[in-house]
């Protein structure tokens, strides 16, 4: 079994800066794609992110030139630094990853990480 941990959500203002982070752990033979989504109370959940093994990229539009994602394979981590929050970034962010299991990809899920941008 393969888990994810996510930490670094909480309270900013808008305009500021937050940092997520999501280590995966357990029985790692090779993790593919790492993601970071997000659901918006109300709301379906949405890429937010993605970064494939070899370090290419996509963003979803609406946080192209504010986010930033990037990951350390050694350590199995992933990491979202995001800039000019604003508050409809408010969100449940989840860490999503694809890792292999025999001859397959297999998806898991991180248990998410609220991130509030409010005054």
């Amino acid at each position: 079994q393969v888990q994810l941990v996510e930490s670094g959500g909480g309270l900013v203002q808008p305009g500021g800066s937050l940092r997520l982070s999501c280590a995966a752990s357990g029985r790692i033979v090779s993790i593919n794609v790492m993601a970071w989504y997000r659901q918006a109370p109300g709301k379906g959940r949405e890429l937010v992110a993605a970064i494939a093994s070899g370090g290419s990229t996509n963003y979803a539009d609406s946080v192209k030139g504010r986010f930033t994602i990037s990951r350390d394979n050694a350590k199995n981590t992933v990491y979202l630094q995001m800039n000019s929050l604003k508050p409809e970034d408010t969100a449940v962010y989840y860490c999503n990853a694809d890792h292999l299991v025999g001859f397959q990809y297999l998806e898991v899920w991180g248990q998410g990480t609220l991130v509030t941008v409010s005054s």
